[in-house]
C-alpha cells in the first residue's frame, strides 16, 4: 500500500474527518499556541499525548504522520545548531570566533526543535483529515470579520488553501529530483556536512523553478475557467457543529490556557 504524500488529504470516515473544518482549524491554532507557550517537560509530554491521540483518531497511522517530521531531520539539525552556537549567554562552556556553546544554548535548541516538530506533525494531521475545499472554507469563515476592514478575505483564504495543496506535490518532486541528483553523483547521504550542503544547491534551483512554473499554470487554468475576484462583502455561512467538533475547540482552548505561564 502506497504511503500518503506529505501534507496530502486522505479520505476517511474517522471522527476527525467528520468534524467541522472550522473547529479543527481553531483547535489547531489553540494547540499551536500551547506548543509555543510550553516550556516544561511535563507540558511537552502532555502535548505529545494529545498529538498521539489526534493521529489515532485521524486514522492515518503513526508511520504516515511521522514521515513529515523525518523528512525535515536536516532542517531540525540546522536550527538546533544555530540555536546552540549562537545563543547569547554569559555562561559559555566553549567559545570560538562567533560561536558560543552553553547549556542554555543547547536547551534553547532542543525547545525550538521540539516545537517545530510538533507543529509539523499537527499540520500534517489537519491536512490529512480536511479536504482542500473544506480548508479554504474554514479559512474564509475564520477571517470573515476582516472584510469590514476592506481586507480581501476570499483571496487570502484561496491563497492559503492552494498553498497547502502544493505541499505534497513539491514533496514528491523534491524526492524525485533528489534521486536523480543522487544518480548523478550528489552525496546527500554523506556524513560530511560540507558535501551535504553543496549537494542541496542543485536540489533547490529545480524546486523553485517548478514552483514558479506551477503557479503560472495554475493562474492560466483559473482564468480559463472564469475565476474572478469577489467584489463586496460576503455573508457569513451557517454551520452546524457536532458535539465532537465543539469538544475539539473546548479541549484545545483548555490546553492552551493550562500552558500559559503564571
Amino acid at each position: 500500500m502506497a504511503l500518503m504524500p506529505i501534507g496530502g488529504y486522505r479520505e476517511g470516515t474517522s471522527l476527525l474527518h467528520r468534524a467541522d473544518a472550522l473547529c479543527k482549524l481553531l483547535g489547531m491554532l489553540f494547540i499551536l499556541a500551547a506548543i509555543i507557550l510550553t516550556e516544561t517537560l511535563i507540558g511537552y509530554l502532555i502535548l505529545s499525548a494529545v498529538l498521539a491521540g489526534a493521529v489515532f483518531f485521524s486514522g492515518i497511522g503513526f508511520r504516515t504522520a511521522l514521515r513529515a517530521v523525518w523528512h525535515l531531520r536536516l532542517f531540525f539539525l540546522l536550527i538546533f545548531l544555530m540555536n546552540t552556537f549562537f545563543h547569547d549567554t554569559g555562561n559559555a562552556l566553549w567559545t570560538w570566533w562567533i560561536f558560543r556553546l552553553s547549556f542554555e544554548g543547547i536547551t534553547a535548541g532542543m525547545h525550538v526543535v521540539v516545537r517545530v516538530a510538533m507543529t509539523v506533525l499537527l499540520g500534517q494531521v489537519l491536512c490529512a483529515v480536511t479536504s482542500p475545499l473544506a480548508l479554504i472554507d474554514a479559512f474564509e469563515s475564520l477571517l470573515f470579520p476582516l472584510q469590514y476592514l476592506r481586507i480581501p478575505v476570499q483571496d487570502i483564504a484561496m491563497i492559503l488553501g492552494v498553498s497547502m495543496q502544493f505541499i505534497p506535490i513539491f514533496s514528491e518532486e523534491a524526492e524525485m529530483i533528489r534521486r536523480a541528483q543522487t544518480a548523478r553523483g550528489a552525496r546527500f547521504e554523506s556524513k560530511n556536512l560540507l558535501d551535504k550542503a553543496q549537494s542541496f544547491l542543485p536540489l533547490a534551483v529545480p524546486i523553485f523553478l517548478s514552483a514558479f512554473r506551477r503557479a503560472d499554470e495554475l493562474s492560466v487554468a483559473m482564468e480559463a475557467r472564469g475565476y474572478h475576484r469577489h467584489s463586496g462583502r460576503i455573508a457569513p455561512k451557517k454551520r452546524r457543529f457536532s458535539v465532537f467538533s465543539v469538544g475539539i475547540i473546548v479541549f484545545a482552548a483548555l490546553l492552551c490556557a493550562a500552558a500559559i505561564p503564571l
